[in-house]
């Protein structure tokens, strides 16, 4: 009858306690972070616990079964119970992960009786999930984080960046906010959410230009440009653009001249654009370099002054070429071919020879040197001239018989001039005659500076002219002092006329007439015959 009792009492467990239970609550994990399932069972008082475990409901052959955790083994050192034998049943997952999620119970056994809970905990897992709004914004726009919990929205939060703590959820982009942003639970940081990218989009900056080789370029050579910048979106390739002293050479970011000449020298920049705007420009621009193409001197060629030397005198020879970096200059004078060839007479860009020797003259050439190479000018003769008539004569020879001939045509037209006013002059001086009785053939005669004049005979009225010459007061020929008888009564009339020299004068008596030859050769040259005879 005892045997039959125990039975019943083992069958059906609780009959006299009527306090067996188990409470079980359910659990939302995040992925990877530690959760503890909360139970609680109890029994009656007068059992002892002899042993606990805890079964997770598996879909097996088509049907649900309890399989111990201890038979999974991705459970192994990732589960542990963390209750007793009393009345904690609690059990504790590690990192937990999806595989985890599902429906759990708790299994006891006393020495009396065993139990299972007829409930189960139900354990969620879930993940954190960052938001960025907006996930792409241009320089400046304002982002917000968010972090969002499928289990609960979580408080206390915990912001990285790249590895780096961020501390603001709102804020304005800057080109150095780019990156990957996560949040996690305060407290377990080492289990984040899946990153999100921020993409803060700007214009082009750091804007660089280079060229290969570097340093300075040598003339044939080839030369790349390169461009590059630091944007968001990148630079594509037509969105470069080359210029050369501000005039548009190419597009593209690389541009490669093969043969590079003098004429490539000059200031090179490129510019970059990538449809964002920085402060309402588009295309920015990078810093100018200079590109510095190198030659071996050419062109090179001698001026001298003067022209025309002159023994004694100066000279300067100048030498001129065209090169990059500057020529250096070295003088030669030619010699004979028996000689052992030219002569090293000077360097530097003049060569002055302070007085000239017939020694000085000759051919001479420079050489134009510099790193690259060198090479020689033409040559110049140098002559030596005699003097001043040789240098200045041919080209004054035209000026002095120009001189000449404007003399010459001067003197002509100054004769021809004086001697046309002298016959004008002749011919208004007065002519006196001779005529009337008692006129003298000698008054015919011309004699320089004679003055003829026709007097007509006065009225026998008028009272006789006395002579008051010298001549007459002192006459050396007696015989005509007194008029005779046979002659018809005469006035005689004294004329004065000025000689060639104002100095003297002379007074001649009329009646000297009928003395042609009385002091004829003393004084014709001044004589003036006057003849007035009286009308019947």
């Amino acid at each position: 009858m005892k045997s039959l009792i125990w039975i019943i009492l083992v069958t059906t467990p609780g009959v006299w306690s009527g306090n067996w239970g188990v409470t079980l609550k359910n659990q939302c994990a995040l992925k990877g972070t530690s959760v503890v399932i909360s139970c609680m069972y109890d029994y009656p008082d007068y059992h002892t616990v002899r042993s606990v475990g805890w079964y997770k409901a598996q879909y097996l052959n088509s049907m649900w079964q309890l399989v111990p955790l201890s038979n999974l083994p991705s459970t192994r050192h990732r589960f542990k119970y963390v209750g007793n034998k009393q009345n904690d049943c609690g059990l504790r997952i590690n990192n937990v992960q999806h595989t985890d999620e599902g429906a759990y119970f708790f299994h006891f056994k006393t020495q009396y009786n065993q139990w299972t809970s007829k409930t189960y905990a139900q354990l969620f897992v879930k993940e954190l999930t960052t938001v960025v709004q907006p996930s792409t914004v241009t320089e400046g726009g304002n982002v917000s984080l968010t972090c969002v919990s499928g289990c609960s929205t979580p408080v206390n939060v915990v912001w990285f960046r790249d590895e780096q703590a961020v501390r603001n959820t709102v804020f304005q982009a800057r080109r150095e906010d780019a990156g990957r942003y996560s949040c996690a639970m305060l407290g377990q940081q080492t289990v984040r959410s899946k990153s999100v990218a921020l993409n803060v989009q700007y214009a082009p900056a750091k804007v660089k230009l280079s060229v290969s080789p570097s340093g300075e370029a040598v003339k044939g050579t080839s030369v790349t440009f390169n461009c590059s910048s630091d944007a968001n979106p990148p630079v594509t390739q037509s969105g470069y653009s080359l210029y050369k002293d501000g005039h548009f050479i190419s597009s593209g970011q690389k541009h490669t001249i093969s043969d590079i000449q003098p004429s490539h020298s000059g200031l090179y920049y490129c510019q970059a654009g990538n449809n964002i705007s920085r402060r309402g420009i588009n295309f920015i621009n990078s810093t100018e370099i200079h590109l510095n193409v190198q030659y071996n001197p050419v062109n090179i060629s001698i001026s001298m002054n003067p022209l025309h030397v002159v023994g004694g005198r100066s000279v300067n020879l100048t030498c001129s070429s065209t090169a990059n970096p500057p020529a250096n200059y070295t003088w030669y004078k030619r010699t004979d071919s028996l000689s052992g060839g030219d002569i090293q007479v000077g360097s530097g860009q003049v060569l002055s020879i302070p007085s000239v020797e017939q020694s000085h003259t000759g051919l001479y050439l420079c050489q134009a040197t510099n790193q690259l190479g060198g090479n020689n000018s033409t040559e110049l003769l140098l002559e030596m001239m005699k003097g001043w008539k040789e240098e200045h004569g041919i080209q004054f020879l035209p000026v002095i018989a120009g001189i000449g001939v404007f003399l010459f045509v001067a003197l002509v037209l100054a004769v021809v001039l004086f001697w046309r006013k002298r016959r004008a002059h002749a011919e208004r001086k007065p002519h006196i005659g001779l005529s009337g009785r008692g006129s003298s053939s000698s008054g015919t005669e011309d004699q320089p500076n004679t003055v003829y004049a026709n007097i007509h005979a006065l009225p026998s009225s008028l009272p006789a002219v006395t002579d008051i010459s010298p001549h007459a007061q002192k006459s050396s020929h007696p015989e005509y002092d007194a008029p005779t008888a046979h002659e018809d009564e005469v006035t005689y009339s004294t004329v004065t006329i000025t000689p060639k020299k104002p100095s003297r004068s002379r007074h001649i008596n009329s009646r000297a007439l009928q003395d042609p030859q009385s002091k004829s050769g003393e004084n014709d040259e001044f004589v003036i015959y006057a003849t007035v005879a009286k009308s019947s």
